[in-house]
Formats: structure tokens, C-alpha cells, sequence
């Protein structure tokens, strides 16, 4: 074992003894420490700042696209979102020690279960230093301890924030190894996370599809994760027009680096030549490039054909497929074909269609007369999310406080003995 093996498996072993000792903490002793983390941060807002721009100067001097650089940078309404989000999960309800599901048995027995956290989880992620406050406060509220492993391109963001949140948890009389977080950056550190099942309980990966596929291919841990945000609105029959721009319009050009911007827009037959030249004059002027299917160009003959490929791509840039459909039925079809069982919308005044959406789609999220944009665990009313996941098992959509616990069953007897 080489010393960088030796490095994160001594973490995550610190982890571990530390999620023993969170087990002993009470939801005040918890709520102190995330406050006292917003204080913290606040406080040494400059720092961060500071230290942000460093890595942001490195960045942009390596040649970073766009969108990494996007979710790398902070700003003054960033960290101010972190602080809200860390006072949002305090005064979230601590699932640790729910019980529910009780039910009595002919024998006197009560049944039922309990929530529980998962116990150490491995957050391995890109860019993005908020991930970093946002993992340590989701984990922490729910019990767990964390092993964050940020990208090099974040690496004196992560490491002025990590500090400060080490410090929060001392100064609350918790273990600071709760969080621990991997200050190598080197591709060995991750391989030592995934092959460590006797330490770290989940891997979570937050980052591009490589980063996540890969994770996928090589652990020996249980991955909450997503590959792709190929995120659709669908513009029904009985859409509202304003409705249905403002919709499609903000959900691309809100943010295009991120995960539930919408990539391709679906229109119903009956309202693509009303719509889709509206929608394209105001597409052009934030330089949104489109990419339209046939009769999609019959409608807006100075845009370009869309290929095979356009249907599948998560762009994470300025660039927007658009297809016209016969049906609401062959919109669902085209979702469930294409899409990346994200987040989907769409846009209706008709509640049976709305319905039918709902029923049909298969994405973690579905939505109906909003933004694809709201697909996000603070927008949800979670505090913060620790990323967003397209299994089935064991969480789905974005995932908070509930998503970082499980349930054990409990069993309350009287002297009971079976026979």
C-alpha cells in the first residue's frame, strides 16, 4: 500500500470512528454545529472568495469549458446561498430515530421501523465548491459522516471551506473528522475510495458523465448516482402560449451548465408554427443555437438540422434541440427513448394530459406547468441536496436528509417467545 492509499484509507477510517461517535449527538448539538458553520463562512467570506479566484485564475489559464467553469465559480450571492442553505438544514426535521410503520401482532408484539443513517458516504466531485457545504451539512444532519474528494480545478476553494467547517464542528463538540475531507487530487485517491467497502458505506459522485461512468464500472461500493441531465420540456395541445414560453425559454437559458436545463424541447403538431417563432426570437437573443427535426425546420428554415446524436446529448452549453410531435403519446415515447430519466415537463392546461405525463414519464422528477430548472433539493424545500440520482434503488430525484437514511426494522416485546 502506497503512502496515497495509505493517506485516504486513514480518512476514511477517521470517518468511521467519527459516524460511531455522531450516533451519540442530539439534533441541538447538530443544528449548533451548522449554524455555527454559516457564521464561520460568512465571517471568512473574503477568503473564500480570495481563494476561489485562484482556482478560477488556474482554470480559465488550463483551458476549463464553460460549463466546469460555470459550477466553479463563486460570488457573493453563491456563498450567501451556502449560509442559507446550512441555516435551512438546521431547521429541517432530523430523520434520525423516526419510527413509523407500527403495527401489532396477535402475540403483543409491536412492529415497525426506524431511520437510521447509511453511515460513512464518499462524495467524489468536480468543480463545484459548494458541494462541499452542502454534503457536510446533508450528512451531518442526517448522522452521517462524509469523505469528500473535490477536483484539483476547486482545490483551495474545498480546502478554505473544509477548514472552516472542521472548525464548526470542534467548537460544537462534535468530531471534526465527521467531515474528512481528501486534500490529494491525484486519480489513485478516488480508486482507493471505490475499493474501500470496509470503510465508506455509498459513493456519491457529483460531475461529468466520465467521472460518474467510471465510478459506476469500479466500485465495490454501493453508487447513488445520475450520468446525464438530458432534461425536456413538452409543449402540449392545450398548452397556454405565455406559459409555455416563459417556461421553455427560462428552463435553457436560465443556467446552461447545469443538470436540469432542459436540452431538447418537444412541441405538439397544432402549436409549433405559433409558438416556436416566438420562442426563437427570444432564443436568439441570448445566442441559443437551435437544432430542429424536419417539420421543425419547415418553421424556422435558418436553423440547423438536428442528427440522431442531438437526441441524446446533454450540451450543457447555449445549444437546443427541438422536435416537433404528432401526439402527447409520441412526447412520452421520445422521453422514455431519449432521455435520461432526469427530469421532464410539461406544459398543459388539460389535466388528463397533465395526468397522463405524470403516470408515463419515467424520470426521478416530473413536472408540470414549470421550469425543468426547479429539479433541485433546495428548490424542493430539502436545504440542500447531496446530487441528484436516476436509480430506482434505494433514492431517487434529488437527494436530501431522507435519501442519506434507511429504516431498520424494531420490534417492541413484552417477554414474547416464539414456539
Amino acid at each position: 500500500m502506497n503512502n496515497i492509499q495509505e493517506y485516504v484509507r486513514s480518512r476514511a477510517a477517521a470517518a468511521k470512528n467519527a459516524f460511531y461517535q455522531l450516533a451519540a449527538a442530539g439534533t441541538e448539538q447538530k443544528n449548533r454545529a451548522l449554524l455555527r458553520m454559516a457564521e464561520l463562512i460568512e465571517a471568512h467570506k473574503s477568503e473564500i472568495l480570495a481563494a476561489n479566484q485562484a482556482d478560477m485564475h488556474t482554470a480559465t489559464a488550463k483551458g476549463l469549458d464553460s460549463a466546469l467553469l460555470d459550477r466553479l465559480k463563486l460570488t457573493e450571492n453563491t456563498v450567501a446561498s451556502m449560509c442559507k442553505g446550512l441555516r435551512q438544514v438546521a431547521a429541517l426535521p432530523d430523520p434520525v430515530g423516526e419510527m413509523d410503520e407500527f403495527r401489532s401482532r396477535p402475540n403483543g408484539l409491536q412492529i415497525g421501523k426506524m431511520r437510521v443513517p447509511l453511515g460513512v458516504i464518499g462524495i467524489i466531485y468536480e468543480s463545484r465548491p459548494n458541494v462541499t457545504v452542502d454534503a457536510a451539512a446533508l450528512c451531518l444532519k442526517s448522522g452521517n459522516a462524509c469523505v469528500l474528494r473535490g477536483g484539483s480545478e476547486a482545490l483551495n476553494s474545498n480546502l478554505a471551506i473544509a477548514k472552516l467547517i472542521e472548525q464548526a464542528l470542534a467548537e460544537s463538540g462534535l468530531p471534526p473528522a465527521a467531515v474528512s475531507f481528501i486534500e490529494h487530487t491525484d486519480r489513485e485517491g478516488v480508486g482507493t475510495m471505490l475499493q474501500s467497502p470496509d470503510l465508506i458505506d455509498v459513493i456519491i459522485p457529483r460531475g461529468g458523465k466520465n467521472l460518474v461512468a467510471r465510478i459506476a464500472a469500479e466500485a465495490r461500493v454501493p453508487v447513488i448516482k445520475h450520468l446525464d441531465g438530458i432534461c425536456h420540456v413538452y409543449i402540449d395541445q392545450a398548452a397556454d402560449r405565455e406559459k409555455a414560453i416563459n417556461i421553455a425559454f427560462n428552463a435553457k437559458t436560465s443556467r446552461y451548465g447545469t443538470c436540469n436545463t432542459m436540452e431538447t424541447l418537444l412541441v405538439h403538431q397544432q402549436r409549433a408554427a405559433e409558438i416556436l417563432p416566438l420562442l426563437a426570437e427570444k432564443y436568439a437573443e441570448k445566442s441559443v443555437e437551435l437544432r430542429g427535426c424536419p417539420r421543425t425546420l419547415e418553421i424556422l428554415p435558418g436553423i440547423d438540422a438536428a442528427t440522431p446524436e442531438d437526441w441524446e446529448t446533454e450540451y450543457l452549453a447555449p445549444i437546443l434541440a427541438v422536435k416537433v410531435v404528432d401526439s402527447l403519446a409520441d412526447a412520452i415515447a421520445h422521453i422514455n427513448t431519449y432521455g435520461s430519466h432526469h427530469t421532464d415537463s410539461i406544459v398543459t392546461e388539460s389535466y388528463t394530459d397533465a395526468q397522463t405525463f405524470l403516470r408515463m414519464v419515467d424520470s426521478a422528477s416530473v413536472i408540470v406547468n414549470a421550469s425543468t430548472r426547479f429539479a433541485d433539493g433546495f428548490e424542493f424545500g430539502l436545504g440542500a441536496e447531496i446530487g441528484i440520482s436516476t436509480d430506482k434503488i434505494h433514492v431517487r430525484g434529488p437527494v436530501g436528509l431522507q435519501g442519506l437514511t434507511s429504516q431498520k426494522w424494531v420490534v417492541l416485546g413484552n417477554g414474547q417467545i416464539r414456539t
